[in-house]
Formats: structure tokens, sequence, C-alpha cells
């Protein structure tokens, strides 16, 4: 029997509160911005949906701006290789032929949307992966590695899709290029230019979560890290996973009167240089810090500042954080998933609206409601 710290005296229907919040905002956060997701110019957002860009859930629009989708590896994650002639090695596909089957037709066509087609409300494929790992911890009641990846594999690989998503992220095509190649399962993380980045963080938050119900925090640390590597191997990555679990681990338990604002400034700490308190206190507007200072980029060293500085500022209303994060542009998807996941802890609640719109709400109710049932059950 593990010993309970001060923290842990919480009672578990505060806890199963803020944890539902967590997790309906993640996936708010990522629907919202999935029409305009990585729109690098939030003029162009403003134009593709006016007058003031993005306010309710909305389709993808056919043209996206600042696609460079066509420029992506369907082999390997990263950017397609320049030809080279005395190159004999043949390369096998991965888009269309062993993930995201039948959809590799969309990936050259100019300016085409990342997620062509999702209808409003539908989630990207990283918020399909956080629903699938809330799912098996349900199931499992546990996190098990070697379980995880091969359910990961299962249902990447579906002939029948088992998301409606058209792209893929670099993790995706890098882990099943080295998977193709023969390489065990859990060393099948491939290294490229954007493996610190925020998508890798989207899964943390139901994973840690669960494991706050019976693991101290050390162990909840180290699973996330041990799950984070298998898609994500970069060593300054794990220092986020770390001081993120540590702010899920804070917010989930902290008092009433607890200073959210210090927890948040805490662990945006672990980006060498970040000050977000003086930042705060500057009063800058919000484009400016997440679009001037820090880059709308995926890269970890930006977004992680962004999203703590957003969450810092907006925590106490979740539809405005979320709303604001979304008409920002870049990164704003997985952004989205991880700034619903900390205001949601915070603010211990959710707007109702947009979760009612959600495209898959009713299975997803169930599906959060059955994992707080299994970790954070009612007390009567």
């Amino acid at each position: 029997m593990r010993i309970l710290d001060e923290l842990d005296r919480l009672p578990v229907n505060i806890k199963r509160s803020r944890a539902k919040a967590a997790l309906i905002n993640l996936y708010i956060g990522d629907a919202l911005s999935m029409p305009v997701h990585w729109f690098y110019n939030p003029l162009d957002i403003m134009k593709s949906f006016p007058p003031y860009g993005i306010h309710k859930m909305e389709a993808a629009p056919d043209y996206h701006p600042s696609s460079i989708m066509k420029l992506h590896s369907t082999t390997s994650g990263g950017r397609k290789k320049k030809n080279n002639t005395m190159q004999k090695e043949v390369v096998q596909e991965v888009v269309g032929k062993v993930i995201l089957k039948g959809k590799a037709h969309l990936w050259g066509v100019p300016n085409g949307h990342y997620h062509h087609g999702l209808e409003a409300g539908e989630n990207t494929l990283n918020a399909w992966w956080a629903k699938w790992l809330m799912n098996s911890l349900t199931r499992e009641g546990h996190y098990d590695c070697e379980v995880w990846v091969r359910e990961y594999i299962d249902l990447m690989t579906a002939d029948t899709p088992a998301h409606p998503d058209t792209y893929a992220e670099s993790c995706h095509r890098g882990f099943f290029a080295n998977y193709l190649s023969g390489k065990d399962p859990k060393e099948c993380g491939a290294v490229t230019h954007d493996t610190p980045s925020m998508g890798a963080l989207v899964t943390v938050a139901p994973l840690a979560l669960a494991l706050f119900s019976s693991e101290p925090l050390d162990v909840v640390q180290q699973q996330c890290r041990e799950h984070v590597w298998l898609t994500h191997p970069d060593k300054g990555l794990m220092h986020v996973v770390d001081s993120y679990v540590v702010l899920l681990h804070t917010l989930l338990n902290r008092p009433e009167n607890a200073s959210i604002e210090e927890a948040i400034e805490k662990a945006a700490n672990v980006i060498p240089g970040t000050k977000l308190g003086k930042l705060l206190s500057q009063n800058k507007g919000y484009s400016y810090v997440v679009g001037r200072l820090y880059s709308l980029a995926c890269y970890i060293t930006d977004s992680w500042p962004s999203v703590c500085y957003l969450a810092s500022k907006y925590y106490e209303d979740p539809r405005k954080a979320l709303l604001i994060n979304t008409n920002l542009g870049g990164e704003n998807a997985h952004r989205g998933s991880v700034l619903g996941s900390i205001i949601g802890l915070a603010s211990n609640t959710f707007d109702a609206s947009l979760y009612g719109t959600l495209a898959q709400h009713d299975a997803l109710d169930m599906q959060i409601n059955q994992w707080l049932d299994r970790f954070y059950p009612k007390e009567y």
C-alpha cells in the first residue's frame, strides 16, 4: 500500500470533476482548431471564417493558404527527400499503404487541407490517439507499454479506418517506417527535426490523470516518459514531460486557495529563459507573445511557453482561452489539447455548448465517464 501525501487527501469527487473538465477541454481545444490547424497567418483565419475568425465548431475548408502537406514525406517522418539518381534503395510507402489507407492521393494537392473532409466538431488524429489510450486504460486499469504499442499499431493500420483524419504527423510516419523495416515496436520511435514538439504531449493528460489515482508522482513521470518516448525519443522533451506531469498533479490536487499562476509559471521554467511572471506583468497582447516572441510552430521550446502563457492568463474562462488559441493559428490543435487539459484542471469547468457540438459527443461522453468510473469513482 502506498503512502498518501498531503495532496492526495482531496475528496475524490473534486478530483473527478477536475479530471472530467481536463479531458473534455482537451477534445474541445483540438476540434475548435482543426479547420485552421497550421494556418500561419491569423488574417487568413479571418478571411476563411469572416468576420472575426472561428467562434464555434467548423468544418475543414477545402483551401488551406499555409499548407505544405505536399512537401511532407509519405515514406517516413519529416519532408520529402530530393531525388538521388545514385540511390538504389527501394523505399516503401507508409501513407496510404500502412497507415491512412486509401488517403495518399490527398497528400499531393497544392494548398490541400491537412484534415481534408473533416466535419465541424471532428477531432484530429492525435486527439483520437488520446481517446484510444483513454479507452485502453479504462479496460486494463493500468498502463502497460507493450500492450499499448500493440494497440497503437493495430488501430493505425486497421483496414477499416479507426479515425477519420487524412494527416499523420512525422512521429507516426517515422514510427511506421521503422516498423516496416522490422524494428521492435518499442524501438520504432523516429528522430526528425520536429520530434520535440507539442503533439507529443496530447496523450499525456489521460495517462497521467489515470495513474495519479494509484501511483506516486515519480512513478507517473517515469511511465509518461516511457509512453512519450515510444513515438518521440528526445531527451530534452522528457524534461518537459516531467514538468507537465508535475503541473497536472499540482492542479488536480490543489487546495482551493492555492496559486494556479505560480504552478504554471514553475512548469514554464523548464524551458530556459522563460520568464512568464514578467511577461504577464508587462500586459503584452497575446498575439505579441504567441506569434512574435514565441513561434506559432510545433517546436516545444516555443509551444510550451506559449501554452503556459495562455493558460496562466485565461484559465478562468476555458471558452475564451481555447478560442484565442484557435484564432492565433499555427500549431493550434495540439496546443489546444494541452491548453485544454491545463485550464480544465485549473477552472474545473468547460463550455457545455462547445462540448455538445463535438462530432462524436455521445460516444466520447460515454468513454470519459467510463474512464472516470474506473479511476475516480463517485463517492456517495
